[in-house]
C-alpha cells in the first residue's frame, strides 16, 4: 500500500501563536502514538502562515488517527497517495 498524506494550511495571528504551538505539540504526540508522522512548516517570509502535514504508511491508519485527534483537521477526506516513481 502507498503512503498517505493530508495537508492543512493555517494562518495564525501573532497573539494566538503560543496557543497554536501548544495545539500542534499535542497533535504531534497524538499522531506519533497512532503510528503517523506529523510536521509543521512556517512560511519564512510570512510569519504565522503554517502548513501541517500528517503522513501514515496507509490510508486506513491515517483516517483512524484523524478520527481520534484531539483537534480536528479541516478536511481529513482530502488524502493524497504516494505515487511510485
Amino acid at each position: 500500500m502507498p503512503k498517505a498524506l493530508t495537508m492543512q494550511r493555517s494562518t495564525v495571528p501573532a497573539t494566538e501563536r503560543a496557543n497554536y504551538i501548544k495545539r500542534v505539540k499535542s497533535l504531534h504526540s497524538h499522531y506519533a502514538a497512532a503510528n503517523c508522522r506529523f510536521w509543521v512548516f512556517e512560511e519564512s517570509s510570512l510569519p504565522g502562515a503554517f502548513v501541517e502535514f500528517t503522513e501514515a504508511d496507509n490510508e486506513d491508519t491515517l483516517n483512524a488517527a484523524h478520527a481520534t485527534a484531539p483537534h480536528k483537521t479541516l478536511d481529513p477526506s482530502r488524502v493524497y497517495q504516494e505515487i511510485e516513481l
